[in-house]
């Protein structure tokens, strides 16, 4: 005897039960849904370091002391090393195994995220509200380049590089105008 969730090649599902299983699974999809949205799951660019994720190992921060050019004490060490972190940065391996640095000023504001690994993090969410200019600036990339190849999406607020292949994924982003006194973008990493 044929289950009734198996149908042979001539079998239709008949009209009211392709409705009747809509309707159940709607419900459950919209649930799902509204709970991803809901975790916060990366940094959000200029706001607060992210919450460690379900899954995610989060490395404990390490403070950094911006190196200012030229500012150096008799001893021979630069000013800001002497006088303290200006930065410190936090590691999160994400449960599929990417890695997110997120660089954090004193103030506790995210001005610098950098990933590498199988998969490219959740954009929408490492970007924020940084995110639609983002898409604008990847939009006028790919119409100029066409769509294949690494990212390059660089204004006097946002940049953004990302490019590798499948299976392994590398970039950064970061807010110019925040950098602390001493830090470029290539120190994001």
């Amino acid at each position: 005897m044929k289950s009734p969730i198996q149908f042979d090649k001539g079998d239709a599902v008949p009209a009211p039960a392709r409705r009747t299983i809509s309707r159940a699974v709607l419900p459950l999809i919209a649930s799902l849904v509204a709970a991803f949205a809901a975790a916060p799951a990366h940094a959000v660019l200029g706001g607060a370091p992210m919450t460690t994720p379900n899954g995610a190992t989060a490395d404990r921060a390490i403070a950094k002391a911006a190196v200012v050019p030229g500012a150096s004490s008799a001893s021979g060490t630069s000013a800001s090393a002497a006088s303290g972190a200006s930065y410190s940065v936090r590691s999160t391996t994400l449960a599929n195994g990417t890695v997110v640095n997120e660089y954090v000023s004193t103030d506790g504001a995210v001005f610098g995220v950098a990933w590498h690994g199988e998969r490219i993090p959740d954009l929408p969410g490492l970007l924020g509200s940084y995110f639609p200019q983002y898409l604008q600036g990847l939009k006028a990339q790919r119409a100029e380049r066409g769509s294949r190849g690494p990212v390059s999406v660089q204004d006097s607020g946002l940049v953004v590089r990302s490019g590798g292949h499948m299976g392994s994924f590398a970039g950064q982003a970061y807010l110019p105008e925040k950098l602390p006194a001493g830090v470029s973008g290539s120190d994001i990493q």
